[in-house]
C-alpha cells in the first residue's frame, strides 16, 4: 500500500499536467474554443406553397427565392465548418411570416437573412438589386415593396389575431415602425451595405440601394436582419437572368461574400482575432470604388452611374473633416444620413447640399452624419425636416466619441428629461 502511494505521488505532477491539458481544451476560455459555439445563420426563402409571391412570365418568386437561398447555403456550409447554417424551408412549403422569425429566435441565430425577388405593377420594368432593413419606409415606392411582402399574411386565416390587427395594405397600419428604433439597425445597415456592394462588385447588378421599410417579418427578427430583393421578376430580361443557373449562383455568391466580411468583421469586434478567409478581390473590384448609399430611391434615374462617381471623387478637394465626437460625459444624438467606401468631399452631390456633415469610420465605411445634439427630441424632428433628401437616415448616438447603443441613449435621456 505504501509502495502504491509513492508511486503515486511521483506520478502526481504528469496528472496534474494532463488534467490541466484536459481542462483547457474544454475551457470556454480556451483559445481554440471562440470556434466551439457556431456562427448561426438563418437563410429564409421568401414565400412558397400556396404563396407564389410575385409572378413573372416564365416563373414564380417563391421557385426564384429557393434556388438562390438553398445555394448560399451551400456555399456557406461547403467553406465554413464554424456556421451552423438553418433554413426557414428547403421545398416548396408555405411557412407563416411570424414563424420565419420564431425559426430564427429559437436558433439564437447571429444573422438572418430573407431573399426575395422584386416586382412592379401594370407592366412597368425596372433594373437591379437591392437590401432592406426594417424602418419607416419614407417614400411610396418603398412602402409598396413592404406591403407586397407583408401581403403573404393574408394567406394565413387568422392573420388578424396572429399579426394584432396588422393590414398589410393599409398605410395606417405602418405608423407603428416610425418609432421603432431597432438595436440591430446598425449591424443592419452594415451588412445591408456589403450585401450592395458585392451585388456591384461580384455580381455585376444594377445598384439600387440599402433602403427602410415596415417588414413583418424583420420587425419580430431579435438580430440583425435584412431582406434581399434580388432583381425584378416583373423585368423579362431579368427574370430569365435569375431563371439561369449562372444567374442564381453569382446572386448567392455576392451576398455569401457580404456574409463572409461581416462574419470576419463580428469575430475580429469580439475577440481581436479571425478565422474567416476572405475571397481575394479582383483588380476591377479594387478599382471600383463605389460608394454604398443609404437612401437611394427606387427610381432608376437616381442610380449614380459609377463613371460619374469616379469622376467626382477624383476631383482634388480635401474630404470631410472626421468628427471628434463629444468632450464630456453628455450623450450626443445625430443622423446617419449614408455609407460611403471612401471619404466624399464637401461638394460631391451625394450630400445634397448638406452643410456641416461629419463622418465617423467603422468596419472599413465612411458613415456620414448630419446633426448633434443632446436632445434626443431636436435631432428627431432634424432627421423628419431632411427625410426628402435622405428617405433612410436613422438616429444613432455618441458618449464622448464612442458609439453607444441607441436604445441605452434615448432610455438616459428620457430619465434625465423626467427627473
Amino acid at each position: 500500500m505504501h509502495r502504491h502511494y509513492n508511486k503515486m505521488k511521483r506520478h502526481r505532477p504528469n496528472i496534474l499536467l494532463l488534467s490541466v491539458c484536459l481542462w483547457l481544451l474544454s475551457s470556454p476560455l480556451c483559445i481554440g474554443s471562440t470556434w466551439a459555439k457556431d456562427f448561426v445563420v438563418v437563410i429564409d426563402a421568401g414565400h412558397g406553397g400556396h404563396d407564389p409571391g410575385a409572378i413573372g412570365k416564365i416563373s414564380k418568386e417563391k421557385n426564384i427565392n429557393l434556388n438562390v437561398a438553398l445555394k448560399l447555403g451551400n456555399l456557406i456550409k461547403q467553406n465554413c465548418n464554424d456556421v451552423k447554417v438553418i433554413y426557414t424551408r428547403t421545398k416548396d412549403v408555405f411557412i407563416p411570416l411570424d414563424r420565419r422569425a420564431e425559426i430564427a429566435n429559437n436558433a439564437k441565430a447571429d444573422l438572418f437573412i430573407s431573399i426575395h425577388t422584386n416586382a412592379l405593377a401594370n407592366n412597368r420594368s425596372a433594373k437591379g438589386a437591392s437590401t432592406w432593413t426594417l424602418g419607416l419606409a419614407k417614400s411610396d415606392a418603398n412602402l409598396a415593396v413592404a406591403q407586397r411582402e407583408n401581403s403573404v399574411i393574408l394567406y394565413e386565416s387568422d392573420y388578424q389575431t396572429r399579426y394584432a390587427g396588422f393590414n398589410p395594405n393599409s398605410a395606417e397600419s405602418y405608423i407603428i415602425f416610425e418609432f421603432m428604433q431597432d438595436k440591430y439597425m446598425e449591424q443592419s445597415v452594415h451588412l445591408a451595405s456589403l450585401v450592395q456592394k458585392h451585388f456591384r462588385h461580384t455580381c455585376k447588378r444594377e445598384d439600387r440601394g440599402v433602403h427602410q421599410a415596415g417588414f413583418l417579418v424583420l420587425k419580430a427578427s431579435a438580430m440583425p436582419s435584412i431582406l434581399v430583393e434580388l432583381g425584378f421578376i416583373s423585368t423579362p430580361e431579368e427574370e430569365r437572368y435569375l431563371n439561369t443557373e449562372a444567374g442564381s449562383n453569382t446572386m448567392a455568391k455576392g451576398i455569401y461574400h457580404a456574409f463572409l466580411t461581416y462574419k470576419r468583421e463580428h469575430e475580429i469586434r469580439l475577440t481581436g482575432t479571425s478565422h474567416t478567409i476572405i475571397p481575394a478581390e479582383t483588380d476591377e473590384e479594387n478599382a471600383e470604388n463605389e460608394p454604398v448609399i443609404a437612401n437611394q430611391s427606387e427610381s432608376k434615374s437616381d442610380i449614380p452611374s459609377p463613371k460619374k462617381t469616379l469622376t467626382a471623387q477624383a476631383e482634388p478637394q480635401r474630404p470631410i473633416p472626421v468628427e471628434n465626437g463629444t468632450i464630456d460625459e453628455e450623450i450626443t444624438f445625430k443622423i446617419q444620413i449614408l455609407t460611403s467606401s471612401s471619404p466624399l468631399t464637401k461638394s460631391d452631390k451625394r450630400l445634397k447640399g448638406l452643410k456641416n456633415v461629419d463622418y465617423y469610420k467603422e468596419g472599413g465605411l465612411y458613415k456620414y452624419t448630419y446633426g448633434a445634439s443632446p436632445n434626443y427630441n431636436k435631432v428627431l424632428q432634424t432627421k423628419r425636416s431632411i427625410t426628402d433628401k435622405f428617405k433612410d437616415a436613422f438616429i444613432i448616438a455618441f458618449r464622448n466619441g464612442e458609439k453607444m447603443n441607441i436604445n441605452a441613449a434615448i432610455a438616459e435621456f428620457k430619465k434625465k428629461r423626467n427627473k
